[in-house]
């Protein structure tokens, strides 16, 4: 079967060799596509080619040619990946099996993270039980953005803002109420931090800008919870929690687990899926739900439980059997030189 990874990041690398390593035997062939020739998964992928800088419909038809063109059975989508969803009747048509949630609307709402709160909110008011979420508003405006800062202060909030469509922590940053020594410049300071008079002297630059999340920081530990579903059922959620620098340890940690099955009873993600949250004042706030595999994904695979392979299985409509994680694994990683094939793309 032939699978394709189109514009991931780097540790999709991991994935691919966890499919390719499966228990059963099953072989593959691994299409990988990217913008930038250099980008190191394409060196783990049987057929690597380069794709076009183009986004939305556009972007969608290349994909369908692409799956076309190379018979694709399986494409695992990470670029338009909401977009791709509210098609997957065309990609169905010509024989190709997408991983990617088919709820397109649900997809949707949880690519915009104040959508997803609200969605959270709203089941909640209905009599669910999900997650604890941080204090938050929504600002487009300077004025939104000092009441809204001034409102979680009062409150005893250290604040935070990101914006309400992104990944990972890009646009994330920490309100300090000034960092004006060199002691906090060197030793408390990051580029994640930066004082309250400069974020509004740069929000002010324009009369409406784009949508931010104004939150509670949340400042005790913070946990990845890599999960595998079918619609019907939560068959493993493995929490992982980030330590200090790169170690990270896969934990049996009981209330987060259930807090994943709650969620997927709620919302239903099939395939894998990924939920952040980070303590502060011995209470889990969710930070955002990733309808994808999680960057760090391969940590939790440590556990024994091959989830690439496994959400491949379950797209097929195969049966999963039992699954018996092993937990109390601490790891961490090492950065690892590769030579570039430069005979890849001939």
């Amino acid at each position: 079967m032939r699978i394709w990874f189109n514009r991931w990041f780097t540790t999709v690398t991991h994935f691919i060799e966890l499919i390719r390593a499966n228990e059963e035997g099953r072989r593959f062939e691994f299409f990988g596509t990217h913008t930038n020739k250099d980008a190191l998964y394409l060196q783990y992928c049987d057929y690597a080619f380069t794709e076009p800088s183009i986004s939305g419909e556009a972007y969608i038809d290349f994909c369908l040619e692409f799956c076309q063109k190379h018979r694709i059975d399986i494409f695992i989508p990470r670029k338009e990946n909401v977009g791709i969803s509210k098609r997957l009747a065309d990609f169905e048509a010509i024989g190709v099996k997408v991983l990617v949630c088919p709820d397109s609307k649900l997809m949707e709402t949880l690519d915009h993270k104040a959508a997803a709160y609200h969605s959270i909110l709203q089941k909640e008011e209905a009599g669910a039980e999900l997650v604890a979420l941080p204090d938050f508003y929504v600002v487009n405006t300077i004025n939104d953005f000092k009441i809204a800062y001034k409102t979680l202060r009062d409150i005893g909030h250290t604040v935070c803002f990101k914006p309400v469509i992104g990944e990972g922590a890009t646009g994330f940053r920490v309100i300090e109420d000034k960092i004006e020594s060199i002691d906090q410049l060197f030793k408390r300071a990051s580029s994640r931090r930066l004082p309250y008079h400069y974020a509004c002297e740069i929000l002010s630059q324009q009369e409406v800008f784009p949508d931010l999340m104004i939150l509670e920081y949340l400042e005790g530990p913070e946990y990845s919870i890599d999960c595998v579903a079918s619609n019907q059922r939560l068959h493993a959620a493995i929490p992982r929690m980030k330590g200090e620098g790169r170690v990270r340890e896969i934990v049996d940690h009981h209330e987060l687990i259930q807090l994943a099955h709650r969620f997927h009873q709620h919302f239903q993600l099939p395939y894998i899926f990924n939920i952040q949250v980070k303590y502060n004042h011995g209470v889990p706030k969710l930070l955002e739900i990733n309808p994808r595999m999680s960057g760090g994904m391969h940590f939790s695979c440590l556990t024994g439980v091959n989830l690439p392979y496994l959400a491949i299985k379950i797209l097929l409509g195969e049966e999963v059997g039992p699954l018996e994680p092993k937990f109390g694994i601490r790891a961490c990683h090492l950065e690892k030189e590769i030579i570039l094939d430069k005979d890849l793309f001939a």
